[in-house]
């Protein structure tokens, strides 16, 4: 690959011929292709993993009164949930969540994969109903306030209630991770899959950190899910629902 160059003081691509731009460009795209075939194997590793049963019956405010997780899946097989960071104590929502929200497409194609998704923050209902109207979003968002979900999933931290996780790590292990620095304390972003096997809930995957940053469009988030995007191409365990079941 050809280097940068500066051109009147400011740092632009080489200037190259056609050629030279398509040999560079066919290089690129090889890598690119390398990098669609590791996701896929992600992907693949994602839908095999485990899932652990929800023994507690978690309860959320929502514009129809409480519901607990099982009607959150809105009669369908997956919950994908974004951990929005909404402290009881602001008046707005989190600046990044918002944007992550804001950038949210049409996730149509969701239903049509047998999957709902819901914003779960801990504020209040009444503040996030507002906030709602004023960025004049349309997004179910539920309030886990008084509960234990956000401790549990930990998008909460509070030493006082959980030994605080960062991303799959303790206290001790966030800090001896060189140049790393993780907040411990306080709301934490994050994206939470449950599956319901009737009558049962469970939890299926979880990511945070810069995990989140790919995840604001709806292939992104089905490929998060057991079923993942039920096409052809993808290696499923032999059962999983493919291409034609949800059509």
């Amino acid at each position: 690959m050809t280097s940068n160059m500066v051109q009147n003081g400011i740092a632009v691509p080489k200037i190259v011929s056609e050629d030279l731009w398509l040999s560079e460009r066919k290089e690129l795209l090889a890598h690119e292709k390398d990098l669609t075939k590791l996701c896929d194997r992600v992907n693949a590793e994602r839908r095999r993993l485990p899932m652990v049963k929800i023994e507690k019956d978690y309860v959320f405010d929502g514009p129809n009164g409480k519901q607990n997780l099982k009607t959150l899946f809105d009669g369908r097989r997956q919950l994908i949930v974004y951990h929005f960071m909404f402290d009881p104590t602001w008046d707005k929502g989190c600046p990044g969540c918002t944007g992550w929200v804001d950038s949210l497409g049409d996730l149509s194609l969701l239903e049509k994969k047998d999957t709902t998704f819901v914003v779960i923050s801990r504020a209040p209902l009444a503040k996030l109903e507002a906030y709602k109207a004023e960025k004049g979003w349309s997004i179910p968002w539920f309030s886990s306030f008084g509960s234990d979900f956000n401790d549990d999933f930990h998008v909460t931290l509070d030493e006082k209630i959980l030994p605080p996780e960062a991303n799959f790590r303790n206290k001790a292990e966030t800090e001896a991770k060189k140049g790393h620095t993780v907040k411990m304390d306080g709301e934490q972003s994050g994206l939470g899959v449950f599956f319901q096997l009737d009558p049962d809930v469970f939890h299926t995957y979880s990511v945070y950190a810069r995990g989140l940053e790919s995840l604001s469009n709806a292939y992104r988030l089905i490929d998060q899910t057991p079923y993942g995007r039920q096409q052809d191409f993808e290696d499923s365990p032999p059962g999983w629902p493919q291409k034609p079941k949800y059509a």
